[in-house]
């Protein structure tokens, strides 16, 4: 099962559990992309549980729809992921790293008050220039 919700303008919020079939990937992916139209500076929750590997067909659409999921990302600013697999929450926190505009946090299933405190904060600037002002060279 793989569900999309919109609770606010910005926030899209993904269910995943079970296992996919290339049908139900094909409209939760249909349906993700088109909740998105229009976000700026969104938020995501996206919640894994009971996870099981997704047969060959959904993997196919999934690859197929990979370009309008990549530029899905940019929509977005944050996205937290909630997870009991170690495996998963490493996963995100590592794809986080590779999407530079996208901040990715990973969390157990039992810290969603901390996810959404975390979704709701500022997103901080990494650096900024003020802080080298006076660094002596």
């Amino acid at each position: 099962m793989l569900n999309v919700s919109k609770p606010s303008a910005n926030r899209i919020d993904i269910e995943l559990s079970g296992v996919l079939d290339a049908a139900e990937m094909q409209a939760a992916l249909d349906h993700l992309i088109e909740e998105s139209e229009g976000i700026t500076h969104g938020k995501m929750l996206y919640t894994i549980s009971d996870f099981e590997i997704p047969t060959l067909g959904a993997m196919a659409v999934e690859f197929q729809r990979m370009p309008n999921l990549f530029s899905l990302t940019s929509r977005f600013d944050k996205c937290a992921v909630l997870s009991d697999a170690a495996w998963i929450r490493t996963a995100a926190e590592f794809e986080g790293a590779v999407i530079p505009s996208l901040a990715i946090k990973s969390f157990a299933l039992a810290d969603a008050k901390a996810a959404e405190a975390w979704l709701n904060d500022p997103v901080e600037e990494e650096s900024s220039d003020a802080e080298f002002e006076n660094f002596p060279i």
